[in-house]
């Protein structure tokens, strides 16, 4: 499998993992926000960026993976892959998160060449089931390196957690160029399946019904 990026999808890649750091970030630390809004000189430098990098780690690990993914697929079915960033949706995101509603659609993969459904469906999976896998080698480290969640650790496991089971979620809503719309046209019985496990815990969170 030959898996290259050209300087402009690595560029892009990386403006789109610093913007939803960014907007993460202000969407999950609302003290943050009412600190910038209020009195930007009591913010402590060092914990607004230990807390960008948190999100750096966990929704940017999450979202750069969640890409690749769909780039291996894409290729490995013999397609001509790249990632292109959308950057009015990177604003909207930050902007979003500065106000507490978060719409992470940062870009896609645009992918050329004749392609049947079912694989055009396992390479819009491959995201949010990456996301999913991710959202339990997070749990997995928190239980196994920190069970008691009152560290750093502990922090940056929960976030790991919850940010990619939203990025599984959100990504498997059937809408316009979001993964569930292209694995409902595949496979209506795949999508129920992967909707309920993914969308389910996701819209728990919203709800602040889990955890």
């Amino acid at each position: 499998m030959n898996l290259q990026f050209s300087t402009r999808e690595l560029r892009d890649l990386l403006l789109a993992w610093l913007a939803l750091g960014v907007a993460f970030t202000v969407f999950l630390e609302r003290d943050l926000v009412r600190a910038l809004q209020q009195a930007p000189g009591t913010i402590d430098p060092g914990v607004a960026v230990t807390l960008l990098l948190m999100s750096l780690g966990t929704a940017g690990m999450g979202f750069l993976l969640h890409e690749l993914a769909h780039k291996v697929v894409a290729i490995r079915f013999g397609q001509d892959a790249a990632f292109r960033a959308d950057y009015g949706m990177l604003l909207l995101a930050i902007l979003g998160g500065l106000i507490g509603f978060l719409f992470a659609a940062p870009g896609a993969v645009v992918h050329r060449g004749r392609i049947s459904a079912r694989e055009r469906g396992l390479i819009a999976l491959a995201g949010p089931l990456t996301n999913l896998v991710l959202a339990g080698l997070f749990l997995g480290a928190l239980l196994a390196l920190d069970p008691a969640g009152q560290s750093l650790l502990a922090a940056v496991g929960s976030r790991g957690f919850l940010i990619n089971l939203l990025l599984a979620g959100f990504n498997m809503i059937p809408f316009g160029p979001l993964d569930g719309a292209t694995v409902l046209a595949w496979n209506k019985i795949v999508f129920a399946i992967t909707f309920l496990v993914t969308a389910g815990p996701a819209l728990a969170i919203v709800l602040g019904v889990f955890p």
